[in-house]
């Protein structure tokens, strides 16, 4: 069955969609919208360094976006401008990424196929990383959902219920990786923040716990990313932008029945 590559690309996006809507629920919650572009944007730089020592590009990925998590965590404790260090290292490592790419030794790299990705290509490999990601997310989720979510809604209530705070929001910067790491050959560096918020912004208006909500951002994400596939092969289009597109109509379907809901 595998050797259908539609089904390797709606396996692989649905898998995408499952991770980044589970944890997207919690970018949504504490607002770290640009804290996930910032680890996406390493991504780029992680391609390079991948493609310059010949390993995986999945190793060199999650070892960047690992390290730019850990940076991005390590200063938010810091009482300088979260913003402008956000700025700084986001586009610092893209734009690193790129030079480094342009000085490979006449070797060609096609960056387009790593800033956008094109889910059609995905092997057998590519798969088995994406849902070991996406498992590997569920259960950390699931094993510390009452102490995200405790720090989440109040840091302080956390503090006295004896929870850390701060390795709460590690474990959500790990995770952050990881979700870029697997996703990098589905969607792309420019776009996994993307399926990250919106699938999860759209399923608020459905959701009347924290836990419905992730079940909603789960099953929209994974609606979007099939019907992305599907207009992407009917009108021609790059697959992960269009998956975005999908997002985005969803995104304005829930928030027009939330409205409803609302004034009826």
């Amino acid at each position: 069955m595998l050797d259908d590559f539609l089904v390797r690309a709606a396996l692989a996006a649905v898998g995408v969609a499952a991770a980044a809507g589970l944890l997207g629920c919690f970018v949504v919650w504490r607002r770290m919208a640009y804290f996930g572009d910032a680890t996406a944007h390493a991504a780029v730089l992680g391609v390079a360094i991948a493609l310059g020592f010949s390993v995986s590009i999945f190793v060199g990925v999650f070892g960047v976006a690992l390290l730019m998590a850990l940076t991005l965590w390590a200063l938010t404790s810091r009482t300088l401008g979260q913003d402008a260090i956000l700025g700084v290292l986001a586009y610092g490592a893209i734009a690193v990424g790129l030079v480094a790419s342009s000085l490979m030794g006449g070797r060609q790299v096609d960056l387009n196929a790593y800033l956008f990705a094109d889910v059609l290509t995905v092997t057998r490999m590519d798969l088995a990383v994406v849902w070991s990601g996406a498992v590997v997310i569920a259960v950390v989720l699931a094993w510390r959902w009452q102490a995200l979510l405790t720090s989440t809604l109040s840091p302080d209530l956390a503090r006295a219920a004896g929870i850390d705070p701060r390795r709460e929001e590690l474990v959500l910067t790990l995770l952050l990786a990881t979700v870029v790491a697997v996703s990098i050959k589905v969607v792309g560096a420019l776009l996994i923040t993307a399926l990250l918020i919106i699938p999860a912004a759209a399923a608020r208006p459905l959701a009347r716990t924290p836990e419905s909500m992730a079940c909603w951002a789960v099953a929209l994400g994974a609606g979007a990313a099939l019907l992305g596939l599907w207009g992407a092969l009917i009108f021609n289009t790059p697959v992960g932008a269009t998956m975005v597109c999908a997002s985005v109509l969803l995104f304005a379907i829930t928030r027009s029945l939330g409205g409803m809901l609302r004034s009826a």
